[in-house]
C-alpha cells in the first residue's frame, strides 16, 4: 500500500475517468434533491437557496433603490434580505465587499432571485472551467474540474469562488503572453482584497511592471467609477463595516471556525487568544512571502511558480472560507500540468488527489474533532511545490525551466 501511494500507480487513467463522474453524479443528485425538497426559495433548514448569494442580491436591490451604503449596515442589509424572501425570517448574510462589486450586485438584481442565481452560476462556472482548460488542455479535464468538491460547496453557497479562480487562473495563464489583459484580471480581483496581498509583491520582484501597472489602473478606474456612481458615502460605509467584519465575523468566529481555512481560525478554534492567532498568521504569511520571492526569482518551472502563488494567496489571508478553495483547483491544475510534462515524483500524485478531495471533508473534520484539515493540506501542497522546485533545480541544466518573459 505504501509503495502504491509513493508511486501513485493506484490512480490509473481508468480511475481518473470514473471517480470524478461518480462524484459528479452523487453530489449533483443530492443537490437536485435538496432543491426539490425546498419550499420555493427556502430549503429545509430555513435558509435561502444559494445562502450567501442572498447578500449579493439584497445589496443589488438596495443599490438600485439609491441606497448602496445601506448594504454595509447589518440591520438594513438583513431587512433587505428578508424582503427578498417576502419577509421570511432568513439568516443574516453580511455584505463585506468593496463598493466596486456593487456594480455586479446591481446588474444581477434586475432579474428575479432565482434567475439571478442561475445567471451568476451560468457566467462564472464556464469562466472557471475555461481557466482550468487553458492550463491542462487534455481530454477529461473539464469533468475532473467540475467534479472538484469545492465546486459543490461554492454552488451551495451561491458564492464567487468560480470568479476568483477564473481571474487568478486566467491572469497566470496570460501573465507573459498578454500582460495587459493579465493585469486587468488581477485588478478585477480587488473585489476580494484579502487575496491581493502577495500578487503585487510577486509582480514587483519579477519586474512585471506592465502587468503591475495594468492592475493598478484597473483598481483605480473601478474604484473611481464606484465613487462617481455611488458617492463617497458608500466608501465611508464600507470602511466602517470592516470593523464589524473583523470583530464579529473573523475574530469572534461568527462564520464558524470550521468554515474558515486559515491558521488564524485554527489557532482560535484551539482556544488561542486573538493576539496569538494574528501572530501565527503573520509568521505564516511572512514565510509564504519570502519563499515566493525566492521561487519566482529562481529558474523553477512556471507552473510551480503559478501553483505556489495560488496556494500562497489562500494561506496568507486569515479570512479564507471553504468555498474559496475553488482556487485550489488552479494550483492542482498547474502541478498536474508540470507532472505530465516532467514526470511525477514520489507521493506527488497521492498528495494531489488528497488535495482534490479535501474540500469534501474539511469543514466536517474541523467541526467534529478540531483538526484543520484544509489548512494542513494547503501547507502540505505548498511544501510539495517548494520541494519539487529544489529537486528540479538539482537535476536540471541551467535555464531548462525558465518561462518565457521571466
Amino acid at each position: 500500500m505504501l509503495a502504491s501511494a509513493r508511486s501513485g500507480d493506484w490512480l490509473s487513467i481508468e480511475r481518473i475517468s470514473v471517480y470524478p463522474r461518480i462524484m459528479l453524479a452523487i453530489i449533483a443528485s443530492a443537490m437536485l434533491a435538496w432543491i426539490a425538497l425546498s419550499d420555493g426559495l427556502i430549503d429545509l433548514n430555513g435558509k435561502p437557496i444559494g445562502t450567501d448569494f442572498s447578500n449579493v442580491y439584497a445589496a443589488g436591490v438596495l443599490t438600485l433603490k439609491g441606497q448602496p451604503e445601506a448594504a454595509y449596515d447589518p440591520a438594513l442589509q438583513h431587512a433587505a434580505e428578508r424582503a427578498v424572501f417576502d419577509g421570511q425570517d432568513v439568516p443574516f448574510y453580511g455584505w463585506h465587499y468593496p463598493p466596486l462589486f456593487l456594480f455586479v450586485a446591481a446588474a444581477l438584481s434586475f432579474l428575479s432571485y432565482g434567475w439571478a442565481l442561475l445567471a451568476w452560476m451560468a457566467i462564472t462556472i464556464p469562466a472557471y472551467l475555461a481557466a482550468i482548460r487553458a492550463i491542462i488542455p487534455q481530454p477529461g479535464t473539464l469533468v475532473v474540474a467540475l467534479a472538484f468538491p469545492a465546486v459543490f460547496i461554492n454552488l451551495g453557497h451561491g458564492q464567487n469562488g468560480f470568479l476568483t479562480a477564473a481571474l487568478l487562473g486566467g491572469s497566470l495563464v496570460l501573465l507573459d503572453r498578454r500582460p495587459l489583459i493579465a493585469g486587468i484580471l488581477i485588478g478585477l480581483l480587488a473585489y476580494k482584497p484579502q487575496f491581493g496581498v502577495l500578487i503585487p509583491l510577486v509582480l514587483a520582484v519579477t519586474g512585471r511592471w506592465q502587468v503591475f501597472g495594468a492592475a493598478a489602473v484597473t483598481v483605480i478606474t473601478a474604484s473611481a467609477a464606484s465613487y462617481a456612481v455611488f458617492g463617497i458615502e458608500v466608501w465611508h460605509a464600507f470602511f466602517e463595516s470592516t470593523k464589524f467584519t473583523r470583530n464579529v465575523v473573523l475574530e469572534s468566529g461568527g462564520t464558524g471556525w470550521q468554515k474558515i481555512q486559515s491558521i488564524f481560525a485554527a489557532t482560535r478554534m484551539w482556544g488561542a487568544n486573538i493576539q496569538v492567532a494574528y501572530a501565527a498568521q503573520i509568521i505564516l504569511g511572512s514565510s509564504i512571502a519570502v519563499s515566493l520571492i525566492w521561487l519566482w526569482r529562481s529558474l523553477a518551472a512556471f507552473p510551480l511558480k503559478a501553483a505556489a502563488l495560488a496556494i500562497g494567496s489562500l494561506l496568507a489571508t486569515p479570512y479564507v472560507l471553504d468555498y474559496d478553495l475553488v482556487v485550489l483547483a488552479i494550483a492542482i491544475a498547474f502541478l498536474t500540468a508540470h507532472g505530465l510534462e516532467k514526470g511525477f515524483r514520489n507521493y506527488e500524485i497521492s498528495i494531489l488527489f488528497a488535495a482534490w478531495v479535501m474540500p469534501l471533508f474539511a469543514r466536517t473534520v474541523a467541526g467534529a474533532i478540531h483538526l484543520p484539515l484544509g489548512l494542513l493540506v494547503l501547507v502540505a501542497v505548498y511544501g510539495l511545490i517548494l520541494q519539487r522546485a529544489v529537486s528540479d533545480a538539482s537535476t536540471s541544466s541551467p535555464g531548462e525551466y525558465r518561462h518565457a518573459g521571466a
